[in-house]
């Protein structure tokens, strides 16, 4: 019972650690693993955690038996459900090649490549198919641990959207390749002829992966739909969902649960289903702790003679090759011919961190082996673990000032958060995004994100006094924030709570009813001007739903259009816009704007004749 409830503790007081000193979770966790683990066996004669119970050695553990792998293979489907429930078609359009070729073909430079440096390095310790075992588990970069990397550090936009969905998407793949080549070498364990059957094994892990994936999302999607489940159990009840579909397809075909978890997560992480946001949220929190107690027991689960194996040169060099040569052999390849710079190419190839997954299977298939006797067996874990590791606290730690170094830092984030997805916020949301500038929609009401959505506009389905949404990826270039909702004390509540977060170059709010009618000027947070309230907004865009542009002459011009415009409600200055496409908001705390050769005023309202109105 006390180890139990220590298990969860140190995991949560890990994450917490993680979270205040921003750095992926599984560094702590593994550090504390090891702690109450081999290390402490090592001071204390026996470890505080003892994840096996194996009564022959007279060891009192948790997991009788393989209740430990079990327990781990279930753990890992749940996490890789809500990895596969985050992927939307609708974030690749631009880097969809890159995407795909780093799934595939670096997916076959790492396979190849880090089997023949680990053969010939620590050779005669690994046999071929061992080596080729240690690949194909090291494929994955994981979403575990690239998540807050890319939180932590504004990027460009198509640099983090390739790692986040690099490490999504290769997860499966990464479980997929580690379990053929075990098939490989469990047949010749067993005498078959290895390659007919590990090639049979593979096309029914496909075949009962996708059918019972794309089968049950749809399934519990008409269930959802139709609301056959209740509200209160529509939570636990997809959970239930996944560790059947898991189990099932496992029975049905061996390992292809884990195919088949991520395809279901994918097909309804794209389907416009009710309270899908609100399953995301509860699948986060069950992953965060699913993680915490994993790593934790992964870690405890080694041996000082298991870390004894890989202290020499042979791991250090043979972590050097695959850190410096094989991740940028295999992005170079796979990043060919795209759009993305050579700068950003750099960074991809240096952020590179491995995760649960490769830990998780690294443990189950290692330890099988070793009980089957199989040569080499036993280096399996520890060099994954050394990986594992080794990748993440290098990356943790230098990828923010190689970012700086390579230019693929955002200095100034330029992209714009509006609270509110109503039709005003959306009309202008296109129309700043149509002026090449990143819009990021937020909203409870779900119908007004697939509005935007339907438009082309980045949208999130969340609540604003939720901090969850505050860690999204698509957040990271964030820097200015506008509250456009028809509630006064929403709008306030966004500026007070994250004004400083999403507000780096303002923050900014309408007015309310009763400080249009001051007489006063309206402060510096105030949005377009000081008798600019949701209603008048709402009635502008009502009459005339477009954002009108007009050119100007010169200064007088300026001051005697926005004299006439804030004459009429149904008339509402938004911007000035420079000939360069600069966009100045029009703010009441602020004189007007200097007139600029080529320079636009921008408006919401009709389409005035300017010119028969003698201006």
């Amino acid at each position: 019972m006390i180890e139990l409830a220590g298990i969860i503790i140190l995991g949560i007081i890990a994450q917490w650690f993680a979270w205040r000193l921003r750095i992926p979770a599984i560094l702590p966790l593994i550090l504390i693993g090891l702690l109450v683990g081999p290390l402490a066996s090592e001071y204390f004669g026996e470890k505080l955690i003892e994840p096996k119970w194996a009564p022959e050695d007279d060891k009192m553990g948790l997991f009788p038996g393989n209740s430990l792998y079990f327990f781990v293979s279930l753990a890992i489907s749940v996490i890789l459900f809500e990895g596969g429930l985050t992927l939307k078609r609708s974030e690749i359009k631009t880097v969809g090649p890159v995407i795909t070729k780093l799934i595939t073909l670096g997916t076959l430079v790492t396979f190849f490549g880090a089997a023949i440096a680990a053969y010939y390095i620590m050779y005669p310790k690994l046999s071929w198919q061992m080596a080729f075992l240690f690949s194909s588990l090291i494929i994955v970069t994981g979403p575990t641990v690239i998540a807050p990397i890319l939180r932590n550090i504004p990027l460009k936009k198509n640099v983090s959207t390739v790692l986040k969905w690099e490490g999504i998407l290769i997860d499966p793949i990464g479980a997929l390749f580690a379990v053929l080549v075990y098939e490989f070498i469990a047949s010749i364990g067993v005498g078959k002829e290895y390659t007919l059957t590990a090639l049979e094994e593979f096309g029914k892990i496909l075949l009962f992966g996708f059918t019972f994936g794309f089968t049950f999302a749809n399934a519990l999607a008409v269930m959802i739909r139709n609301k056959w489940i209740p509200h209160y159990l529509m939570n636990v009840a997809t959970l239930a969902m996944v560790l059947f579909v898991f189990v099932a397809s496992d029975v049905a075909a061996h390992e292809s649960g884990l195919l088949a978890v991520v395809v279901m997560g994918m097909v309804m992480g794209n389907m416009n289903l009710p309270n899908l946001e609100e399953l995301l949220y509860f699948k986060e929190s069950l992953s965060v702790l699913l993680i915490s107690i994993l790593f934790i027991l992964l870690a405890a689960n080694i041996d000082m003679s298991d870390l004894e194996l890989i202290y020499n040169w042979d791991t250090a060099i043979l972590f050097a090759v695959i850190v410096f040569i094989i991740r940028p052999l295999g992005v170079l390849f796979s990043t060919q011919g795209s759009d993305l710079s050579f700068r950003e190419r750099s960074f991809i190839s240096w952020v590179g961190p491995r995760g649960i997954v490769a830990a998780g299977i690294a443990s189950l298939f290692g330890q099988q082996l070793v009980d089957q006797g199989i040569p080499g067996a036993e280096y399996i874990t520890p060099l994954v673990f050394m990986i594992v590791l080794g990748t993440v606290l290098l990356n943790a730690t230098t990828a923010r000032p190689v970012a700086h170094w390579l230019g693929v830092f955002l200095s100034k984030s330029e992209g714009i958060l509006i609270v509110g997805a109503s039709k005003v916020s959306r009309l202008i949301g296109d129309y700043l995004k149509r002026n090449d500038r990143h819009v990021v929609l937020i909203d409870n009401n779900a119908a007004n994100v697939n509005k935007a959505k339907k438009m082309g506009i980045d949208a999130l389905n969340a609540n604003i006094y939720s901090d969850s949404f505050a860690d999204s990826i698509e957040l990271n270039d964030i820097g200015y924030l506008f509250a456009m909702t028809g509630n006064n004390d929403i709008n306030q509540y966004a500026i007070d709570r994250f004004g400083k977060q999403f507000g780096e170059n303002g923050a900014f709010r309408l007015s309310t009813l009763d400080e249009t009618r001051s007489d006063e000027v309206g402060d510096s947070s105030h949005l377009f001007s000081g008798a600019t309230d949701f209603l008048r907004l709402t009635e502008a865009v009502r009459k005339y739903p477009s954002i009108q542009e007009i050119d100007l002459k010169d200064q007088d011009h300026l001051n005697t259009l926005l004299e006439i415009s804030g004459k009429d409600q149904d008339t509402v200055p938004l911007f000035i816009k420079s000939k360069a496409g600069e966009l100045k908001i029009l703010r009441p705390a602020e004189e007007v704007p200097e007139y600029s050769a080529g320079s636009k005023l921008v408006y919401l309202g009709k389409v005035y004749d300017f010119d028969q109105e003698g201006v």
